[in-house]
């Protein structure tokens, strides 16, 4: 115990990803941030009522910051801060749209961060993910394995209930893998998709395949066009809140993120996602592994297109 994990942003991702922390109960305390006066309060004061029932005892704190970094002070000596400040999506709105206005503030969210937290590892959840990552990483002038994105872990997840639901299996029956961009240059990764450990190609037709591909590609999109407000987030905190959890116990899980690439599969000097082994000091290494050809195509494709994007943060 005695570690300390902040979650900046008290939407629904936000706070549900300090609610799934909170009940892992291997935190000290769970910080809560949001620029609107009283709301993280507000949740703190009734996340810590559920402690009794649920059988935890991590400390939820509240606090509201403002536009000049006031009340950032309550980050002060986390281990590790989630993003996930910013605008969600609107129904016809894809990721991209959101750059210039979430790129402000997170630009703002990662220099208090540097200020108050300057040992943390960040993980941004805020979209576009990848862009938001880069930007992140520069306004913190962290080293790179310290600041990374969740992206892989979401859309993993969504792919491998598409072929559970599918086939009719069990969940843990499916193991599935994405890589590339959150969102159209996503790479998910079929010649590592097995059900039972039977490969997924001998299951189901190619054509069947690439149809479950497309709707993991449309995931978040699919869930906003339902809602009509807002975006997902019980599956999306739940990824970030693994993440974390692999940071704060050094644990060396392999999980699919958003983290700097420089070498690996011939690609460099990129925020992309990839298989990476998770750690304290955030990112341990880039886990390279066997991709088709067409696979490794899409994986350099997604690089580049990232890769434009990411040059426009810098100034934004």
């Amino acid at each position: 115990m005695g570690k300390k994990v902040t979650v900046v942003g008290a939407g629904f991702y936000g706070s549900t990803t300090a609610q799934r922390l909170a009940e892992y109960d291997i935190f000290e305390t769970v910080v809560l941030t949001d620029i609107i006066e009283g709301k993280p309060a507000g949740l703190a004061l009734d996340l810590n009522q559920s402690r009794a029932i649920e059988g935890y005892e991590t400390k939820v704190i509240g606090a509201s910051t403002g536009p000049n970094g006031e009340g950032y002070e309550a980050i002060e000596g986390s281990d590790v801060v989630v993003v996930t400040a910013g605008l969600p999506r609107k129904p016809g709105m894809s990721r991209m749209d959101l750059l210039e206005v979430n790129a402000k503030i997170v630009r703002q969210v990662a220099e208090n961060i540097a200020k108050y937290a300057p040992n943390a590892v960040v993980i941004v959840v805020s979209n576009p993910v990848d862009e938001m990552t880069a930007l992140a990483q520069l306004a913190t002038q962290f080293p790179k394995n310290r600041v990374f994105g969740q992206a892989g872990v979401l859309d993993t997840a969504r792919f491998t209930n598409f072929i559970a639901e599918e086939l009719n299996v069990p969940v843990k029956s499916v193991k599935a893998l994405t890589l590339g961009s959150h969102g159209d240059t996503m790479v998910p990764v079929p010649s590592r998709c097995t059900v039972d450990g039977k490969p997924l190609s001998e299951l189901l037709p190619a054509d069947k395949i690439e149809e479950l591909v497309v709707r993991t590609r449309n995931g978040g999109a699919e869930v906003v066009a339902l809602l009509k407000t807002g975006s997902a987030y019980y599956a999306p905190s739940a990824a970030a809140a693994r993440m974390a959890k692999a940071v704060a116990e050094d644990s060396g899980v392999v999980m699919p993120v958003c983290a700097w690439v420089d070498g690996e599969y011939g690609i460099s000097g990129v925020y992309l996602g990839v298989e990476a082994e998770l750690g304290a000091q955030g990112i341990k290494k880039v886990v390279e592994d066997k991709l088709t050809d067409t696979e490794l195509a899409g994986l350099k494709e997604a690089a580049e297109a990232v890769r434009a994007k990411q040059a426009d943060v810098a100034g934004l």
